[in-house]
C-alpha cells in the first residue's frame, strides 16, 4: 500500500509538472551573442510567439559544443564553421544552417605601441604586435573568438606561446571580461565587432584593425543529434531554429542596433 501510496504521489507531482510548467529548450551559445545584448532582443518576441521558453547557456564556442555532445542542449548556436561542420560530420548535431554574420576587429590602446592603427592587415597587425612585444591579451578559452585568433596567429607565423607570462596573456574569460582586462592593461585583443559595439568601458580602447576579410564571422545554428540523445526536444528545437532563419527571425536580428550600429547581419539561405 505504501508503495503505491508513493508511485501515485510521484504520477501525480509529474503531472502537476507537465501542466504547469511552460515548454522550454536549452540553448548552449557563445558569450558574444549572449553579451552583446542579442538574445535580449530576440528572445520575448520569439518566446511570445511560440509560446516556449529559450534557456540559453552562454560559454565559449569549444565550450557550448562540449555541452551540446553531453546532451545537455537542444539546440547549439555558435561562431566556428570548422568545428561545427566537424560536429555534424561526427554525427553530434544535424540540420546545421547559416544564421548571421558580422566580423572581428583589433582593438588596442590609443598610444598604439606596435604602431598598427588604420591598418586592414590583420596578419600584418599581429606581427608588430608581437615583434614590439606590446601586451596582447587573449580569451584563451577554446571560444571561437580564441580559434580565430590561433588561426591568425598561425596565418602570421608567430607562436604566441612564446609570449605567454609576458606580453601575451590568456583570461580564460568571455568576451566581455576579456574587453576589461584589455582595457585595464591598454593592451591588444581580438574581439567580435557586436560585443565591442555594446562594450562601455573602453577606456582608452579604440579599433586599430578592421576590414580584412580574414576576419568575417560567421554564426550557425544546430539541433543537437536526438538520435544520440532521445532526451533532446527535437520539434521544439526546430522550432527555434526555423524562426531564426525565417524571414521574421531575420529580421529582428538586422533591426538590433546600438547607438545606430547594426551588430548582427542575417544571411540565412531560404528555402533550406
Amino acid at each position: 500500500m505504501v508503495t503505491r501510496f508513493l508511485l501515485l504521489v510521484a504520477l501525480l507531482s509529474c503531472q502537476t509538472q507537465a501542466t504547469g510548467q511552460q515548454p522550454f529548450i536549452v540553448v548552449a551559445s557563445t558569450t558574444s551573442t549572449e553579451q552583446s545584448g542579442l538574445f535580449k532582443h530576440l528572445l520575448p518576441a520569439f518566446e511570445k510567439l511560440a509560446g516556449m521558453q529559450v534557456r540559453v547557456v552562454a560559454l565559449g564556442t569549444g565550450q557550448a559544443l562540449d555541452m551540446a555532445r553531453r546532451g545537455d542542449a537542444d539546440v547549439a548556436f555558435v561562431h566556428d564553421t570548422e568545428l561545427e561542420l566537424k560536429f555534424i560530420a561526427d554525427g553530434h548535431a544535424v540540420g546545421r544552417r547559416d544564421v548571421m554574420y558580422n566580423d572581428f576587429v583589433l582593438i588596442g590602446p590609443k598610444s598604439d605601441p606596435a604602431r598598427i592603427a588604420g591598418g586592414k592587415d590583420i596578419v600584418e597587425g599581429l606581427k608588430r604586435v608581437a615583434e614590439s612585444k606590446a601586451a596582447f591579451v587573449s580569451r584563451g578559452d577554446r571560444s571561437g573568438t580564441h580559434a580565430t585568433e590561433l588561426r591568425l596567429w598561425g596565418l602570421s607565423a608567430v607562436d604566441p606561446q612564446s609570449g605567454k607570462g609576458g606580453w601575451y596573456r590568456e583570461t580564460g574569460a568571455g568576451m566581455g571580461p576579456a574587453l576589461n582586462t584589455a582595457s585595464a592593461m591598454n593592451a591588444y585583443i581580438l574581439a567580435d565587432r557586436g560585443t565591442w559595439i555594446s562594450f562601455r568601458n573602453r577606456g582608452e580602447s579604440i579599433i586599430v584593425v578592421e576590414s580584412d576579410k580574414r576576419l568575417f564571422n560567421q554564426y550557425g545554428v544546430m539541433l543537437v543529434n536526438p538520435a544520440r540523445h532521445a532526451h533532446v526536444k527535437a520539434e521544439l528545437g526546430n522550432r527555434f531554429i526555423n524562426w531564426l532563419v525565417s524571414a521574421e527571425g531575420q529580421k529582428s536580428i538586422a533591426a538590433y542596433s546600438i547607438e545606430g550600429q547594426q551588430l548582427f547581419f542575417p544571411n540565412a539561405a531560404p528555402g533550406r
